[in-house]
């Protein structure tokens, strides 16, 4: 008797083993050429973005003029601001700066950003102090779950000021590090509810797509971001 049920289990096993599960995965790519165009876009359209170094800090300019300021703690080079100009602590992004141009690049697995910029610092005891350089800049991408979305942090790595010879870079790129963290990151690549949808069934709800995860890759100059999702059943 129970030698005639094996074929019905041997069935239902090989049926439920080849049922697909309710998954799926989108790529968005993403080429150095298209954030090159995006920033041109962004210098063109709108003015530098500039971000300030101190938050609620105002100190009165005082006058500089002098080849070079040099202590412990940071080395600029030479730089003169007018006693009746302001001095906004900032540091303001350019497109191009000493031969460096601001881009993204994806170069042996990694997102990197060079960036040009320049901007004013106004130290205790020595007056305002204008500064120009550029930083490299890696990029990590995370998922936030709970936001549903991509992110990206931008982490300073190096940072060289015109004329030190680096110099004085590290302070700096503390600084830096500190203004991007408080207005820039984390940065919305994605919002996964933009890239899904919603199916009506009749008479039963409906059919979402909910992102579980992601992983990408580089290859080529270009950036793929592999977006899982599962489709879920909403009343």
């Amino acid at each position: 008797m129970k030698l005639k049920y094996i074929p019905l289990i041997a069935i239902l096993l090989f049926s439920t083993s080849v049922v697909p599960a309710q998954k799926t995965e989108i790529t968005i790519s993403f080429s150095e050429q298209f954030f090159d165009a995006l920033l041109d876009a962004v210098f063109l359209y709108a003015e530098p973005p500039e971000f300030p170094l101190a938050a609620n800090t105002r100190r009165d300019a005082e006058p500089v003029s002098r080849p070079s300021i040099t202590s412990g703690m940071y080395s600029f080079a030479e730089t003169s601001v007018a006693a009746n100009e302001p001095c906004t602590e900032s540091v303001k992004l350019l497109r191009e700066n000493a031969g460096t141009r601001t881009s993204v690049r994806f170069r042996e697995g990694k997102i990197t950003a060079p960036l040009a910029f320049t901007g004013k610092y106004n130290p205790p005891l020595i007056g305002c102090v204008a500064f120009t350089g550029t930083a490299d800049t890696l990029i990590n991408l995370e998922f936030d779950q709970a936001g549903q979305r991509l992110i990206a942090r931008v982490k300073v790595r190096d940072v060289s000021l015109n004329g030190t010879g680096g110099i004085g870079g590290g302070f700096v790129a503390k600084m830096v590090q500190a203004a991007i963290d408080q207005k820039i990151n984390p940065i919305e690549i994605i919002r996964t509810d933009k890239v899904t949808f919603v199916l009506p069934l009749q008479n039963s709800g409906q059919v979402r797509m909910k992102a579980t995860g992601f992983t990408h890759d580089i290859a080529n100059g270009q950036l793929n971001v592999h977006v899982a999702y599962e489709f879920q059943k909403a009343n």
